[in-house]
Order: C-alpha cells, then structure tokens, then sequence
C-alpha cells in the first residue's frame, strides 16, 4: 500500500459554498423543528452561533479527511448519496465533539442532534445535484481543446473526453498523424491541420490546450511535446485510460530528478493513513485496559493448569517482511513449538502455508481419552472465544499491528511464500480481517486466505 500527498483542499469553490449554506440552514430548521418558531432564530442566542460555528469547522475538516468533492463532477446519484451520507456522519460527529469539549453538550437538545442530519442529508444532496444540472447545461466552454491524435481513435477519444471537468470544454478541432483529412470532418468536429501545419495553426489560432492520445504502446513523441511547450500552450500526453489507472493504482511522482509513475496495491492519502492510525490508537488504548481486566481472571488459571508464563511472545512477519514479536495470552502447553514438527501430517492446511489442527493436543487442558473422544480444556476456550489475541492491542499501539489487516504468518511460514502470496503483507498485520470474519477456521484453502487479504488490501478506504 502506497501513501500519496493529500492534494488542493478544496477543488470546486462552489460547492463548498452550497454546503455550508446547506448546513446553515439545516441547523435552522432543526431549531425550528424543535422549538416551533422563528423567535428563537432572530436573534439567535450565543449558545445557537457556538453551534454554528463548530458546525461549519467541523463540515470544513470531514470535507478535507474525506475528500468528498474530489471527482464530484463524475458521481452518479447513488455514488453522490452515499458521500453526501458519510460527510452528514462525519459533520455530526464533530459537532458532537465540539460541544463536549466545550462543555456545553448539556445545553444542546438531543432533538436538534437528531434533526440536524436529516435536514443536512436532504439539503446537501439536493442542492449536490441540482448545482451539477446547473453547471452542465448553463456553464459555458471557456476553453479551446486541440486533440492531436489518430484517425481511428477520435470517436474513442471524443467518448473519453467528455466526462469530468472535461464535459465544459470544447473540442475545437482533430489533428490526424496517420493521415491528412485538413477541412474535413470526424464525429462532428472539423479537422483543422494535419502533421505538417499543425503548429502554425496552434500559433495562430485560439486553442487553450492540446491533448495529445496516441495507441497504447506508442513511443513518446518528445518533439511534439518539445514544440507544444516552447508555444506556450498547455499540453496533455495520454498516458492511460482511467479504468486501467484505477485497476493499476498508479499515481505521477517526483523521485529525485526522476519522474515515476508509481503503482500500489492501494494508494492512500496522509490524511486516511492518519485517520487509520487515530483509530488504531483508540482503539488499542480501550483493548489494552480490557487486556488488563482479563489478565486479573486468566493469569491465575492458566499457571494453574501449565506452570510458566501467562504471555506468549513469538516472532512474526509485518509489514513488507519485517519483523516484530507479537503478544498473546499463553493458551499452549510450553513445549508447544517442539511438538509442532510431531503433529505436521494432521495440519489441515496441507502445503504447510498456515499451521491449523481439527483437535490441538498442545492446548492447555485439552486431551485424547481412552476412547478417542477429545476432552477441550481452559486453552481451547481461550483460542474459541480469542481472548488469547488480546494483548496484540500492546501491538497495535507500537504500531506494529493495525486493529484491522491480514493476519501476521511465523517466519517458516513466510519462507514458504510464493511472489504472489508476499503481497497479503503490504499493509500491517491486524488483530482481525477479511478472512477472519468470512470464515476463519472453515477455510482450509490458502489461495482463499490470500484472495480475501489482497481484496481488503485493494478495496480498503
């Protein structure tokens, strides 16, 4: 997973505008709603303006984290719906916050709390789709677009190009490299040059930019590029179709004087990583206090049935192959680990990649009676209900672990990995993740466990 720059704070002005106005007014109706008139608006009480403003900062920051305009232009109503919900989650959230850290959440009514995200959710998202309507039958195309290209592509690049910001921009004319269609026409915009009088025209006549789009595989045209620069003019050399771009994760970087384009698995602004880790933190404090409480109740029980330690520490793989010692409650006898090699023709898992048994012997309490009836003891349910994962919250907090990830293999598993299954190790180790939750111990599968990793790794936001 790769970490990119967070970029503009906010890209459409106008949008920002209407969501806060959109907000405003919610916060009146919700007073309204409660209150049951205007009188209490006009003049609005200093507590009502605290409010307010804590609102409007609060909108500002969920806008920033979230990035809730970045492709607003491209969002279909359901995409715009569900970003509109995530930002009034946010926004509320942090009014919330905002007043009790002011100590004045006593003064607020739970009624306008309840009110306040319903009326933001429906001005918002109104207001979101209406100013979209707006501005792509009224905004006028202020800027001239030259696309330089070949001719069996200008419908494909016409398609292309009008989506996004794009869709306010004229196409003033083709220019065909394969071919010399000068005065005709393709896809209903003319052919203005051809390659040999192309950058006279360019000279001579308004054009705002130039796209350039050329078969996939095609070499770099530099002089092009060269001449469009020493013109003056804004040029775009297409380097990839947006569905690839996505498919690929690939971003445009500076390393050193070298420009890259960087592809990851996943890429994530500053601002999500931070989120991430913030929660990570919280979370890990809350776990570590339970881990506490519970070592009160388990350290006693298990020296009792297997004298020794009552935390288990064992290096394990992280992030990108590094190691770290994970924590757990001790749950095995303490020559776990010498038996293991007795008990590898029952692993379940049969190309050795994960280590499970149907019945583990080396558990604490647990035994094989005379009959071949299996007796579970303390360590079993310990593993059952996974209080041994709990002190992995200590982990969490260093930072070696997330609260959600792909769970850490031990070093001889890690020297077993095929290219492929190295990439469930892109990201830190959780305490829990995609294949826990969809079937943890029925999934004997390796390939099944990998799959579930990489599609959290990839889907991850």
């Amino acid at each position: 997973m790769y970490k990119r720059n967070a970029g503009s704070f906010v890209k459409h002005l106008d949008f920002l505008i209407l969501d806060i106005l959109s907000l405003i007014l919610a916060l009146l109706l919700a007073i309204v709603t409660r209150f049951g008139g205007l009188e209490v608006i006009y003049p609005a009480p200093q507590y009502y303006r605290e409010v307010a403003g804590i609102a409007v900062c609060a909108d500002i920051l969920v806008l920033f984290a979230l990035r809730t305009f970045s492709d607003v232009l491209k969002r279909g109503i359901y995409q715009e719906f569900v970003k509109t919900l995530q930002q009034a989650i946010g926004v509320e959230l942090g009014v919330i916050s905002g007043l009790y850290l002011m100590q004045r959440g006593i003064d607020m009514s739970r009624s306008i709390m309840v009110y306040l995200p319903l009326y933001y959710i429906a001005l918002s998202y109104i207001s979101r789709l209406i100013w979209k309507r707006v501005l792509k039958v009224r905004k006028p195309a202020d800027r001239k677009l030259l696309v330089i290209t070949q001719s069996s592509m200008a419908d494909e690049v016409l398609e292309n190009t009008k989506t996004g910001e794009y869709q306010f921009v004229l196409v003033a004319g083709f220019v065909f490299l394969d071919k010399d269609m000068s005065g005709e026409e393709a896809c209903g915009v003319p052919v203005v040059a051809n390659r040999d009088n192309m950058m006279e025209y360019i000279c001579y006549s308004w054009v705002d930019e130039v796209l350039v789009a050329l078969p996939q595989g095609s070499r770099r045209p530099a002089k092009l590029m060269q001449k469009l620069s020493e013109a003056g003019v804004t040029s775009h050399l297409v380097v990839m179709t947006s569905d690839s771009w996505r498919e690929h994760n690939e971003i445009m970087e500076q390393i050193g004087r070298y420009i890259v384009l960087t592809d990851a698995m996943n890429n994530i602004t500053w601002s999500q990583a931070l989120i991430k880790r913030l929660m990570d933190i919280a979370g890990g404090l809350v776990g570590c206090i339970i881990t506490l409480i519970l070592y009160l109740f388990l350290a006693p029980a298990i020296k009792k049935q297997s004298p020794g330690p009552v935390l288990f520490s064992q290096e394990r793989i992280g992030r990108n192959g590094r190691t770290f010692k994970i924590y757990k409650f001790r749950s095995m006898y303490m020559d776990a680990e010498e038996r293991k090699k007795e008990l590898e023709e029952q692993n379940r898992i049969k190309d050795g990649m994960m280590f499970k048994l149907e019945f583990d012997p080396r558990v604490i309490g647990n035994q094989i009676l005379p009959d071949g009836t299996y007796k579970r003891g303390l360590g079993d349910f310990i593993r059952r209900t996974s209080l041994d994962e709990f002190p992995q919250f200590f982990n969490v907090l260093k930072g070696d672990m997330s609260l959600v990830g792909t769970r850490p293999p031990t070093l001889d598993e890690w020297e077993k990995y095929a290219l492929h299954h190295r990439a469930r190790m892109s990201v830190k180790p959780g305490i829990t993740g995609m294949w826990q939750v969809n079937g943890r111990s029925n999934i004997v599968d390796f390939e099944e466990v990998v799959r579930l990793d990489t599609e959290y790794i990839r889907s991850w936001s």
